[in-house]
């Protein structure tokens, strides 16, 4: 139903772009690209991915769902742009910031934009960053690598690896919360409800690794999830900054 511009956009990406007018002829001329994203986001927020429907938006904006294609081609496109409006303005950096220090705040304010809005990290990738928010912030990722070394296609790779155990680590942590973390009454009964379970179900001569990681009490309390995703971070930040020094000493 949507068109594509020269640019091979469809018309709601082009719009969110600001590189063509949106439509204002039809029943509804008060409709606008923006209400349609929001509406939708909206919906996200109080009810989850799942309630999302091009009716269900229509309904909240007192129209019918063949209106919203004059301004988004699907409703693949519209959870987009949903996406790309959730992420919202990258955070600035502070003066001075070097490439370490700009990855790491770049890998935070996207967990942090993530668990905001935590049905974003459910819509299927269909493709790499294209809405005018992701393409802002895969530019600042992208800039906090300038004074090194690196290779375009090596910062490239860099960006999609953060952004992968980004999406990851809110993935993981969301689908464990209910069925395993709350339903548990705390966090710390689910571990050692867990450890408790894998004593039961396991021998040390069977399992040594995994006894000697019970006995030393990694389950015995549930570690802070900012803890892992820090632990986590600063070990690819170390890799990366074993390439710069190669890459500086090339």
């Amino acid at each position: 139903m949507g068109d594509h511009d020269g640019d091979g956009l469809t018309a709601g990406m082009a719009a969110a772009w600001g590189a063509r007018a949106p439509a204002t002829k039809g029943p509804k001329p008060g409709l606008s690209l923006h209400r349609i994203v929001g509406a939708g986001a909206a919906i996200a927020d109080a009810e989850g991915l799942a309630a999302v429907s091009m009716n269900r938006v229509a309904n909240e904006l007192g129209s019918s769902a063949m209106s919203l294609y004059r301004y988004v081609e699907s409703k693949q496109e519209l959870l987009d742009l949903m996406v790309d409006a959730a992420l919202g303005t990258v955070p600035a950096g502070a003066p001075g910031e070097d490439w370490r220090a700009g990855l790491s705040r770049w890998a935070w304010a996207t967990v942090a934009a993530m668990r905001a809005h935590p049905w974003a990290v459910q819509v299927p990738i269909s493709g790499p960053p294209l809405g005018p928010h992701s393409v802002a912030w895969f530019e600042d990722a992208l800039g906090t690598m300038r004074e090194t070394d690196l290779a375009e296609a090596e910062k490239a790779s860099i960006v999609m690896m953060l952004a992968g155990y980004a999406r990851n680590q809110v993935i993981t942590m969301g689908d464990v919360q209910a069925p395993f973390l709350d339903a548990a009454g705390t966090p710390h009964d689910a571990m050692r409800g867990y450890r408790d379970t894998l004593r039961g179900l396991t021998d040390a001569d069977r399992f040594p690794a995994l006894h000697a990681l019970l006995d030393a009490g990694v389950f015995d309390r549930a570690d802070p999830p900012d803890d892992e995703f820090s632990f986590g971070l600063e070990r690819i930040l170390d890799g990366v900054e074993a390439l710069v020094r190669a890459r500086a000493q090339a």
